[in-house]
């Protein structure tokens, strides 16, 4: 792997859940298992992210900017037996048509929940290592297929807090004419602190978000 991931593999050996998020797996444990994929290529502009937009259509997190990712299958086998490594490969070969075969897998971050889907996320994180043609597979569940360089996630400009009418507030990125907020942005953002990469950036600017987010 590139030397620039170094600050990446160190943080997801040390971070603990609750320095990631306040939404935590429930001790009962309820919610479907699922992993997302937070794959790290080089373009360009140097060091950059893969994401993707779900189709306007679909009944949870309709229209987001997100990780490929989704829920455990059967064929991908159990979260113990690296069940969940296999899901975030295959559903970012589904959503996306990465070739997995280029990917390098390097480490996860802790479980995550999401509360409005019930969703307990793993994040794997991956190397782009042999970069593969991508584009948005199937209409129906992703609008488009995008990188966003690193370079723009840090910079100041591209930054606010999303304020949600239920007045949950979180971090959010404005890049590649979309709006990142949510569970993505928050993983993004303490990617980028744990990492060493945050700049200083005005967290009073907002950005309101409606009903149907």
């Amino acid at each position: 792997m590139p030397a620039w991931l170094a600050p990446v593999d160190r943080a997801a050996r040390t971070v603990r859940p609750e320095q990631l998020s306040r939404f935590l797996p429930p001790a009962s444990g309820d919610g479907r298992q699922s992993a997302v994929l937070v794959l790290f290529g080089e373009g360009e502009r140097g060091p950059e992210l893969l994401l993707m937009e779900r189709a306007g259509t679909l009944r949870s997190h309709a229209g987001q900017p997100s990780f490929p990712g989704g829920a455990l299958d059967p064929e991908d086998g159990t979260p113990e037996d690296g069940g969940l490594l296999r899901a975030a490969l295959r559903e970012a070969r589904e959503e996306t048509g990465l070739d997995p075969a280029g990917v390098q897998l390097f480490g996860v971050l802790p479980r995550l929940y999401i509360p409005v889907s019930r969703f307990v996320v793993t994040p794997v994180l991956g190397w782009w290592r042999a970069p593969s043609p991508v584009d948005a597979v199937d209409p129906g569940e992703t609008a488009r297929v995008f990188t966003v360089p690193v370079a723009d996630l840090t910079d100041p400009r591209n930054r606010a807090t999303s304020v949600h009418p239920s007045g949950h507030k979180g971090p959010a990125f404005l890049v590649e004419s979309a709006l990142v907020w949510g569970f993505t942005a928050g993983v993004i953002d303490r990617l980028l602190h744990f990492a060493g990469w945050e700049l200083p950036w005005d967290r009073t600017r907002q950005v309101p978000l409606d009903w149907r987010s």
